[in-house]
């Protein structure tokens, strides 16, 4: 009799994928609150699954629930917007520095960013267009071999969704670096340069509970990007040796701010939002919150910061809220 033979990840990914199916098939054969909760926790071990799901090579991909295999994409041309470094004013709201971040001491590998619970947000503007805003996932200001020796450089790589240019892609910088190398975009001192975009669709604010960025990265290999919405997953590579982040990345910044350009998200009143970042650093220790003022985006929202506090285990992470 002859039999396929499946290499030990077709199995497990088909193994997750049944276990997926018969939460679905479950799920559809209740009624009402209980159907509805057993969807949410289907598709939320979906998306837990495709964030650790690695794209077959480096590109642009799309996954949609409940399956767990990436199908290639056309990439496209990120924005050409600096989502700009913290420029050390003063801030009372969230943004331009005034942000906790998701601080080790080992190296990271990943780092994913939620917002768990989010109650009170019917309406959100950037200078007055509805539904503009950014999700980043920032990290540290680095000191890196991309700086070249150069003194006073920083490198710093974020991981963005945008929602006015319907993008997910990656931005790098080098900070105080002076005259840019080629290829990359002058922001005097500084340089910045995108990865390949994927094309994502433009979320209203009401959705935000349901939306989830992860990053990761290699020494000497592939940066990646997931960005997931309740029903569908998106993802983009690029070379971490554009900034060398696996080489010095101890912290990780996740909001909701401006699209670009130092702009600012503009909640309605009486919004309240829960931001969690999970790291991945090879250990269980509780990360720590960084301090009130470790972000390092320029970008801003109109919400007040609250406390933070920290949990390990066997997924480290940071969570606070932030409201008006």
């Amino acid at each position: 009799m002859n039999m396929m033979k499946f290499s030990a990840r077709q199995l497990v990914a088909m193994a997750l994928a049944a276990g997926l199916t018969s939460v679905v098939s479950f799920s559809s054969a209740l009624a009402g609150p209980a159907a509805d909760a057993a969807q949410a926790q289907a598709r939320e071990a979906w998306r837990e699954t495709i964030v650790r799901t690695s794209t077959p090579q480096e590109g642009c991909f799309h996954a949609s629930y409940p399956s767990i295999e990436w199908t290639e994409v056309e990439c496209t041309a990120a924005p050409n917007r600096p989502y700009m470094p913290r420029t050390g004013a003063v801030s009372l709201t969230v943004g331009d520095g005034l942000d906790y971040a998701a601080t080790v001491s080992n190296l990271m590998t990943g780092s994913v960013g939620t917002f768990p619970t989010v109650t009170g947000v019917t309406s959100e503007k950037d200078a007055g267009a509805a539904n503009v805003y950014s999700l980043q996932l920032n990290s540290n200001f680095m000191s890196t071999a991309a700086c070249n020796g150069i003194s006073g450089c920083q490198s710093w790589q974020q991981f963005v969704y945008s929602s006015s240019s319907r993008a997910a892609f990656m931005q790098y910088w080098l900070i105080n670096f002076g005259t840019c190398p080629r290829g990359w975009n002058t922001f005097t001192p500084d340089c910045y340069k995108n990865s390949r975009a994927v094309t994502v669709p433009k979320e209203a604010i009401t959705e935000l509970a349901n939306l989830k960025i992860s990053g990761s990265a290699v020494p000497m290999g592939t940066d990646t990007l997931v960005f997931t919405t309740e029903t569908q997953a998106y993802s983009t590579t690029g070379k971490d040796s554009v900034v060398d982040l696996a080489t010095d990345w101890h912290a990780s910044e996740f909001n909701i701010i401006g699209d670009g350009g130092g702009s600012k998200a503009v909640f309605n009143k009486g919004s309240s939002i829960t931001v969690k970042i999970a790291v991945t650093d090879g250990s269980t220790t509780t990360p720590s919150c960084g301090g009130r003022n470790a972000g390092t985006t320029g970008e801003t929202n109109n919400l007040t910061l609250n406390a933070c506090s920290g949990s390990g285990g066997s997924t480290p992470s940071i969570q606070f809220n932030e409201s008006n």
